[in-house]
């Protein structure tokens, strides 16, 4: 059974592991303080939010997604089968989304359970949900983090997490996804809490020029 994270408790179990872990991160702690829960339901509608909030602003993915449900209404994988493309357009869809979202209704109405990825180890999940034409990667990992709890997803491909890793590590250029992977390996089975440390220093970070690069974290 994969580790999930329900709550606070979760979060802070996977925090005094990763301290023990890997010092660096021990450092980003100290700093950062606990990270968020950022927990959101899992199912159909959740991972098809994610996939229309992508390359969109937040105001925009709103607006988008409020005119997609009230157009497909119920919001079910066989609604959007039967639907034609101009439902979809009603809602402000592009084609690529438009695509990715029938391919995803296919696949549940054809048998994926996707809250039962809970249950799968996050390799196998995400390779589950990857396997579905226009889920990508830094989709598969941010349905698992966020709307499953999967402990030890981890978004290799997220540029706000692959900054956070040049700053904190002294890195010469973000790590690409493939070295991200291997860089996070060490913190296996909990690199989904060491990516929610990483994303709270990416946030301090923005909040203000000149946040500082936590104490042993650099090499």
């Amino acid at each position: 059974m994969a580790a999930i994270i329900h709550s606070r408790a979760e979060i802070l179990a996977g925090v005094e592991a990763l301290r023990a872990l890997d010092p660096r991160l021990a450092a980003l702690h100290a700093l950062c303080g606990e990270p968020p829960l950022r927990r959101r339901p899992g199912g159909f509608p959740e991972l098809a939010w994610i996939v229309v909030s992508q390359q969109v602003s937040v105001a925009s993915a709103n607006a988008i997604w409020a005119r997609t449900r009230a157009v497909f209404d119920p919001f079910t994988p066989e609604r959007l089968l039967a639907a034609p493309e101009a439902d979809f357009r009603a809602g402000g869809l592009s084609s690529p989304k438009i695509r990715t979202l029938r391919a995803l209704a296919q696949a549940v109405a054809g048998g994926l359970d996707l809250e039962a990825l809970a249950s799968c180890d996050a390799d196998a999940a995400h390779a589950a949900l990857c396997a579905v034409k226009g889920i990508g990667p830094w989709t598969a990992d941010i349905y698992l983090m966020f709307c499953l709890g999967h402990a030890d997803a981890f978004a290799a491909g997220d540029l706000a997490l692959q900054e956070a890793a040049r700053l904190v590590f002294g890195l010469d250029a973000r790590p690409k996804p493939v070295e991200f992977i291997a860089l996070a390996e060490a913190w296996r089975p909990w690199r989904g809490v060491a990516a929610r440390l990483l994303w709270a220093y990416y946030a301090k970070v923005k909040s203000g020029p000149g946040a500082p690069v936590p104490d042993s974290a650099a090499p």
